[in-house]
């Protein structure tokens, strides 16, 4: 690489310079201000939703921050630089038990402690240039926001799709408060990593099973724009299993007691009946002989998380409960245990125990010493002798009528005879389980609920609401698992709204998923005071065109959204089905390896990077160490190097800048011109594609190329250069923004750099006048000859055959066959002598 000389070059480049001008000018001239924010145009093409999964104030930004939002800022800006009419938005999740937890250990209002935060994190996007209409601006936690969480309760309650019950629930002793099955991972809090225990609590669902197939159905919409592992992890989560349901009856009970199994064929083996030890089934089933000994067993379950109890590799153990299940097909009676490994929110909460072809079940048999009855002919050994049950396909054995039947025949025989006898039908069945939403904590949405003891459950009327929090949020605590807003007595006094007696309010808040499960469709306007959003600006602008945000959000934020906007859709108040068009996920910034925590002291603060660096090259670190859903190992990067690039290109745009035209009768450099548009065509398809670490190194390409014919020929006066240089600038801002604005400025333009457009591309300029053909004989490359990119393969194969060292290795025998894939190949296989 040549020298960079000249004055321009001994200039210094400030990443730093320049930034509060730049957030005035953009502020001034209000950039990133969508042009129509509430049109009532349909939506159209040129028309882009851009969304990052919105933020929580938990203090300032962090590196994964600034990587995602670095890469929904480059979508947005290089949108708008194609002509789109974009919005990029912003609001906070500014609900949830993190804030309330935090302001709790300092003794302060989490109203203080959350806006106070927010405002700091405001500051620091507006500072990493990240291009927001900030008119979009709102917080979960605002009355005016969360008027309409309680609005939409109302609407599924109406409908029937909220709900309250008694049931067993995830239950954090730690944050005293109740979790949803996708906040625990591996049986701990998702938040402060606490062993979750089981607790029978009466709370309020959403019927999200009601959505299961559609749930299932609707991913046909996101193939090929969602990753392919999103759609999978949900469709594990639905999980969907085809099967049937069979009744049993128990001895000494009226009704029966129905188990779902997706094997009905396997009936004839089941030895033995196992309901949840944890549900009221179990209580009910339990004769006064055994009551000592369930009531003991029952009272060990509350640690026991989810994910212990349903493992297969653990010593199993259980209660007899002194009653038999009647087999409905053979008459057999199979005795009636409590264990732990079935769950009672799971399924019916029983199951029939087929020992031989179910491990766990088998586990069971072995330990109380059952019987384990083969029903299966896989070929494989006796389950019995070995410990080992057999899953596998097989002909039906030991089944009366089903005998010599194969898996799919026998379950089809099964289901017949199930049906005939009316004692059992096949059915479908969800692993998918109803979204548990009460949470008894302070800092969230208010239930609009009123308890009466004449009336029950009343609604809070919709001209009432909101129902707001007592402001006197750093004063209530959790008592023994009681809600924080228990303790507000007065609050909790109201007039039922329906007979007028006192009543009393519900206490507890809702799940912060809730929030986030419709958010998107308020930005375009989110001060709209009818309805829980406007429907002209949802139909200009939804569904979001591109979303981005964390994987980790597979079966909890993105599932709740895509449940959410179903049931939207189905009462009339949005047009589309999914919310998402295109997700784009992101991967971690990681530190050696792991990721970042103060515990390995492998922290690295965002704001010390920028302070050192400034906010471009983090930027463009961040974008150019990999592609969006890798991670990011921030001891494998160089900052620095950002910096010693774009302040190449800052001297590059300063030569070129303080250049004398070439006269116009003097020829540009054509080939130069070829480089450039061909580099041009290669970073717009980087970035169509959102390869925008090929995007950048592509904008390298572009630097060394520019700095080459400065230094050397044909200089910076050319009109090849300057082309290329002002194109260079131009794909920077999408990237840099800083530095682009900089740099345009060197370039004797006007600003905003923004206002110029992406650089377009000759099509003409891209067009290979010669190509280099390979021309084998018998698979050996025998000689080369330029053609033209569109040449014909008779052609080609006429000027090869032509080729004097290919008559040479022919060596006078004939050809017995030709193959030719113009214009790059020709091989020619020589007849046999």
């Amino acid at each position: 690489m040549a020298d960079e000389q000249g004055p321009t070059a001994r200039e210094t480049y400030d990443p730093h310079a320049g930034i509060d001008k730049w957030l005035r000018l953009w502020r001034e001239e209000r950039l990133f201000e969508a042009e129509e924010l509430t049109p009532t145009s349909p939506k159209d093409e040129q028309r882009t939703l851009v969304v990052s999964m919105f933020p929580y104030p938990s203090g300032d930004l962090h590196m994964g921050h600034a990587e995602v939002y670095s890469i929904s800022d480059t979508m947005a800006r290089f949108a708008r630089m194609r002509g789109h009419k974009v919005l990029n938005p912003i609001a906070w999740d500014s609900f949830g038990l993190p804030a309330e937890n935090a302001a709790r250990k300092r003794n302060l209002d989490p109203r203080d402690w959350t806006y106070t935060n927010i405002d700091i994190q405001a500051e620091s996007f507006e500072r990493l240039g990240i291009s927001f209409d900030w008119r979009t601006r709102f917080h979960t936690s605002d009355p005016e926001y969360y008027r309409w969480n309680q609005w939409l309760f109302l609407k599924l309650f109406e409908r029937g799709l909220a709900y309250r019950k008694e049931a067993p629930v995830n239950w954090c002793p730690n944050d005293e408060t109740v979790l949803a099955n996708e906040q625990v991972i591996q049986g701990k809090c998702e938040r402060c990593g606490t062993d979750v225990v089981k607790r029978n609590l009466t709370q309020w669902f959403f019927r999200t099973t009601a959505y299961a197939q559609r749930l299932l159905d609707d991913m046909e919409q996101l193939h090929g724009r969602w990753p392919d592992e999103i759609l999978s992890m949900q469709r594990n989560w639905i999980g969907r299993s085809a099967g049937a349901h069979i009744d049993f009856q128990i001895e000494g009970r009226h009704e029966r007691v129905r188990v779902f199994s997706t094997r009905p064929d396997t009936l004839y083996g089941a030895t033995f009946f196992v309901v949840a030890a944890d549900s009221t089934l179990a209580d009910e089933l339990c004769d006064a002989e055994h009551r000592a000994a369930f009531d003991e067993y029952r009272a060990g379950l509350t640690s026991k998380a989810e994910m212990e109890r349903l493992a297969i590799d653990r010593p199993m153990t259980g209660v007899f409960l002194g009653r038999y299940a009647v087999n409905p097909i053979s008459g057999e009676k199979l005795p009636v245990y409590a264990s732990d490994y079935v769950l009672a929110d799971y399924g019916t909460g029983a199951v029939m125990a087929v020992p031989a072809h179910d491990q766990r079940d088998l586990n069971f048999a072995r330990a109380y010493d059952l019987p384990v009855r083969t029903v299966v002919d896989t070929g494989g050994p006796d389950p019995a002798d070995t410990g080992i049950a057999t899953v596998g396909d097989g002909v039906l054995m030991n089944s009366g009528p089903l005998n010599g039947l194969r898996k799919e025949e026998a379950i089809a025989a099964a289901i017949v005879e199930l049906e005939q006898r009316n004692v059992g039908q096949g059915a479908v069945t969800y692993r998918l389980r109803d979204w548990l939403l009460s949470r008894q904590r302070y800092w969230g949405t208010p239930i609009p609920i009123v308890y009466c003891d004449s009336c029950g459950a009343v609604p809070v009327p919709e001209d009432q609401l909101p129902v707001k929090l007592p402001e006197i949020g750093y004063t209530l605590r959790p008592e023994g698992g009681k809600s924080p807003l228990q303790t507000a007595t007065e609050w909790v006094k109201v007039d039922c709204p329906s007979c007028g007696r006192q009543a009393r309010r519900d206490t507890d808040t809702m799940d912060t998923f809730v929030d986030s499960s419709w958010y998107f469709l308020r930005y375009p306007n989110p001060n709209y005071e009818e309805g829980p959003f406007d429907p002209a600006g949802v139909a200009a602008w939804l569904p979001v065109d591109e979303y981005v945000g964390g994987k980790e959000h597979a079966t909890g934020h993105l599932m709740y959204a895509r449940f959410l906007t179903k049931v939207l859709h189905d009462i009339g108040l949005i047009s589309f089905t999914e919310p998402f068009t295109r997700l784009t996920n992101q991967g971690q910034v990681i530190m050696n390896g792991k990721a970042m925590s103060k515990s390995l002291g492998n922290l690295v603060n965002l704001q010390e990077q920028i302070a050192q660096h400034g906010p471009d090259a983090v930027r463009v670190t961040m974008l150019f160490a990999s592609p969006p859903e890798d991670d990011i190992d921030w001891a494998d990067v160089s900052p620095a190097g950002s910096v010693k690039w774009l302040a190449r290109v800052w001297r590059l745009a300063g030569d070129v800048g303080n250049a004398s035209p070439v006269p116009a009768d003097v020829a540009t450099d054509v080939e130069l011109r070829k480089v450039v548009h061909r580099l041009i065509d290669e970073t717009t398809q980087a970035m169509e594609t959102k390869r925008f670490n090929v995007g950048i190194a592509r904008l390298m390409q572009l630097t060394n190329t520019l700095r080459l014919a400065v230094d050397r020929r044909p200089g910076p006066g050319d009109a090849a250069v300057q082309e290329g240089t002002v194109a260079l600038i131009r794909m920077l801002s999408c990237v840099a923004p800083f530095t682009a604005e900089e740099c345009w400025v060197r370039l004797g333009q006007a600003p905003s750099v923004l206002k110029a457009g992406w650089p377009h591309v000759d099509p003409a300029l891209l067009v290979e006048e010669q190509v280099t053909c390979v021309v084998q004989v018998a698979g050996k490359v025998r000689d080369r000859i330029e053609v033209s990119p569109d040449i014909s393969e008779d052609e080609l194969q006429r000027l090869a055959l032509q080729s004097e060292r290919v008559q040479a290795a022919l060596g006078g025998a004939g050809v017995a066959k030709v193959v030719v894939r113009a214009p790059k190949l020709v091989n020619f296989v020589p007849a046999r002598s």
